[in-house]
């Protein structure tokens, strides 16, 4: 459910971002304790558990032979990160008094820059067994908390300057220089791409759905028309989807009451980011039957979701430990 923890965070049209999840839950019995994630725009690039080790994603075996300090730098880091987890978990664990169970601890971290204006921002964030636990604000170099059991521990982060400026240095240079490389590496397949837009419809009476496969990237909106105004109404928005290629599919469904002959009076529109012309697809014939067309990318990273995160969290992103 890595799209719920990423709800909270700005779109922003023109920017690209590398994200890295990771999550450690101690005691697990069918998973790693520890693991950790990276993308770059929504795209895997690569993953770490503290059973295997780390691995990169096909499309960037390449860079990561070519570049093994990389791959040296993320596994020192992911191990001091997975030794770092369990400690606080433990300590949480204690100041909550929790006795049994699995416990989770979760940190999503990286920066979102701006090719545009050049903008740089940093986050990191935290939550424990599902529920935000701290944020860096890094204007002011000081851990945020919502909850009272937390302010031990934002003190004790607070008082460590030293972990402060790794953290304001990585996220506030580091991360971007990483994240331009990558983008320069992969610009072959992280490039733009249309989407094919398909309209279709289960049955007659069941509404007609406007799906659009094989975009990227994940910036793009779906909506339909009558008259060339857009509607609200009857109308039903999905969320936008991974494909097992990296690219991005979404779909729009219409719930239609009208004679067949005023179809042509509706359109759906497919719109882009970075893209100006838009994708228009007319509703003036009858839609595909839908019980024919079958997606087999809806498979939606779930070996990497499950494998990296058992129950991703609501994040707010707020201003703001290093990988």
């Amino acid at each position: 459910h890595r799209e719920v923890l990423l709800k909270g965070i700005e779109e922003n049209e023109s920017a690209s971002a590398i994200t890295f999840f990771s999550t450690e839950t101690p005691g697990a019995q069918s998973i790693p304790e520890f693991v950790a994630v990276a993308f770059v725009d929504e795209v895997q690039i690569g993953d770490f558990n503290n059973v295997r080790g780390a691995e990169p994603k096909k499309d960037w075996i390449k860079f990561f032979e070519d570049h093994p300090q990389h791959v040296e730098w993320y596994s020192l880091q992911s191990l001091d990160s997975h030794q770092f987890f369990k400690t606080n978990i433990e300590t949480l664990r204690q100041r909550l008094n929790q006795t049994e169970g699995v416990h989770i601890m979760q940190r999503m971290s990286g920066c979102e820059w701006d090719d545009e204006t050049g903008e740089n921002k940093g986050f990191n964030q935290y939550s424990y067994d599902g529920e935000d636990l701290l944020a860096l604000d890094l204007q002011t170099l000081t851990w945020i908390t919502p909850k009272p059991q937390a302010v031990l521990t934002k003190l004790r982060w607070d008082a460590q300057k030293a972990r402060l400026e790794l953290n304001k240095n990585f996220l506030g240079h580091r991360c971007p220089e990483l994240l331009k490389e990558y983008l320069q590496y992969g610009r072959s397949f992280l490039q733009t791409d249309l989407p094919s837009v398909s309209l279709l419809q289960k049955t007659p009476s069941s509404p007609v759905s406007c799906h659009a496969t094989g975009f990227y990237p994940n910036r793009a909106v779906m909506f339909w028309r009558k008259d060339g105004e857009e509607i609200h109404e009857g109308v039903d928005h999905g969320e936008i989807l991974p494909n097992n290629d990296g690219s991005f599919q979404m779909s729009v469904d219409l719930k239609l009451s009208v004679n067949p002959d005023d179809w042509q009076r509706y359109d759906c529109v497919f719109q882009l980011s970075g893209v100006n012309e838009d994708i228009i697809t007319k509703l003036d014939k009858k839609p595909t039957d839908m019980v024919t067309f079958i997606n087999s990318a809806v498979v939606v990273l779930a070996i990497t979701l499950v494998t990296a995160a058992v129950a991703f969290v609501t994040y707010k992103k707020k201003k703001g430990e290093k990988f």
